[in-house]
């Protein structure tokens, strides 16, 4: 989202507040009308648009600099004009060409990149809601690998079209993208801090043609609307279906959707008032922010979910306790890193020792192996679960026969006081009477006619957020539910396909990762 209003105040020349209001209010509208097919849909055709001009672009960045030799000899050149001297800002990394950097001294350390982040990206591509919505609506197993492998090859990508783009855009703009004076970087992009986080956006302004221009910025917004609707979609989805319905179990579905949408709502205005706080945090560069927010908060849901698919004696206390003490020391560093921000090159880091000297890289392994300690010793300190409750649900138990239980039938007794017809006086008609004496068979009668003069504008605006009401009369009980049992089976040849298909992604992963380490 942030990222998104930064590109629009590069391209408009907008207040921030003012292009983050206009991209959440598109966002939230078609989000809250359409849902999650809306939500699939757009991403489907945005991700074309997306790969078209971000290679486009590329291919131009590149002409530029005369190739990848030409960015690698012109990078460290790229220096900005005003700057002090005597320090070392401004001046480009010397180990920015390498992923394996010093393990105390650089930015990425090595043990952390390897480890460090290895734990959050499990939390994203394997419980994060975004991921695994998609996954469960694929058609059978075949399909869910096949779009997680298609991702994977996805993921190579963003090195070649956005990374080295980035890197690029500072050779040739290094007074506005690299700028190391305080009221310069206030002048260029409104942060004090810095001004990388529009590298990109500047590369796309300045560099491209006018219609390639007009593409590419579509393809920008369009990345960053996908981004949002699918957390806006998913968020919403949890805290009805998860938190909701467990405070209202008999909540209707019509009072489901209408706090749904409301949520989003809320998370629009949270979106709006999060915006200072990203600017301030990690030296106003917006990819350190996200990786140590990712660094505080998932490695504790990451290590909950691992322990449950591959050790079976891990129980409900031992996931619960270790997801509440992870996350309470996760948001202990994150609010630390928010009160005592990072440092200038020419400042000195007066900030506490647990900010200073252990990265937010290492903070993830510290707090994954944490995480792991306490839901090892709670789950073994108390009862094992029933073997009923983790058939087919762990890597050991995936094909086991389900078991067959009898499911409990809960019957609420209705007041009849009222509402039965014993208590009631019959009329002549057929229809009751009720206690008081009032002609039941009327009113229900005057309730129909004054629902038919409802406004057909309010119908109108509730159709198009999907929140018709259907009439409660012609509504039926809907049947039993059937025991649904997941078929595992994979087509033999289409399964080879995809294993195949996998051992090269990794094989291609692997040596870029030892290339540029």
């Amino acid at each position: 989202m942030y990222a998104g209003a930064v590109f629009i105040q590069q391209a408009l020349h907008w207040d921030l507040y003012v292009a983050v209001v206009l991209l959440l209010a598109i966002t939230a509208l078609y989000t809250v009308a359409g849902g999650l097919a809306a939500v699939i849909y757009t991403d489907a055709l945005q991700t074309v648009i997306m790969l078209i001009g971000a290679l486009i672009l590329m291919v131009f960045s590149f002409i530029q600099v005369d190739g990848w030799e030409g960015l690698q000899d012109k990078y460290f050149d790229a220096i900005p004009t005003v700057r002090d001297t005597n320090t070392s800002c401004g001046l480009p990394r010397q180990d920015a060409f390498h992923l394996f950097r010093d393990p105390v001294t650089s930015d990425l350390p090595w043990p952390g990149v390897l480890v460090g982040m290895t734990v959050p990206s499990i939390w994203y591509w394997c419980t994060d809601q975004v991921i695994v919505q998609r996954s469960l609506s694929a058609r059978n197993m075949l399909h869910a690998k096949g779009g997680s492998l298609f991702a994977s090859y996805m993921k190579v990508l963003p090195f070649f079209i956005m990374v080295l783009p980035g890197m690029i855009s500072r050779i040739l703009y290094p007074d506005e993208v690299a700028c190391a004076d305080p009221d310069i970087c206030t002048q260029v992009c409104g942060n004090a801090l810095g001004c990388s986080d529009i590298a990109y956006p500047m590369l796309v302004m300045k560099l491209l043609p006018v219609g390639l221009r007009g593409l590419m910025m579509s393809v920008m917004i369009a990345a960053l609307m996908s981004s949002l609707t699918s957390i806006f979609n998913s968020s919403s989805t949890i805290f009805t279906m998860d938190l909701w319905r467990y405070f209202r179990p008999r909540a209707s579905e019509w009072e489901l959707m209408i706090v749904g949408r409301v949520f989003v709502l809320v998370l629009v205005v949270i979106s709006v008032l999060w915006i200072p706080l990203v600017q301030a945090s990690q030296g106003g560069q917006l990819f350190i922010y996200i990786q140590s927010i990712s660094s505080y908060l998932q490695p504790p849901i990451a290590i909950v979910f691992m322990a449950g698919c591959f050790w079976k004696r891990a129980n409900e206390k031992g996931a619960f306790w270790g997801l509440a003490l992870g996350m309470l020391s996760g948001c202990i560093r994150m609010v630390l890193d928010f009160v005592y921000t990072a440092p200038q090159c020419n400042e000195e880091d007066t900030r506490p020792a647990v900010l200073k000297y252990i990265h937010y890289l290492y903070y993830s392994v510290i707090l994954s192996v944490f995480t792991l300690i306490v839901v090892v010793v709670v789950s073994l300190a108390t009862e094992p679960p029933d073997k009923e409750n983790i058939t087919r649900l762990t890597w050991y138990t995936r094909f086991d026969k389900p078991v067959q239980r009898a499911l409990e039938i809960k019957t609420v007794d209705n007041d009849r006081d009222s509402s039965s017809p014993d208590s009631q006086q019959v009329n002549r008609d057929g229809s009751y009477r009720g206690e008081n004496g009032h002609d039941e068979g009327q009113e229900l009668s005057t309730m129909e006619d004054s629902h038919k003069q409802d406004s057909k504008v309010k119908s109108a605006i509730l159709w198009i957020c999907g929140l018709e009401r259907k009439n409660e009369r012609d509504s039926q009980e809907p049947p039993k539910p059937e025991l649904n049992t997941c078929c595992l089976d994979e087509d033999p040849c289409m399964k080879h396909i995809v294993n195949a298909n996998l051992i090269i992604c990794m094989c291609t992963a692997v040596f870029l990762w030892a290339y540029f380490a």
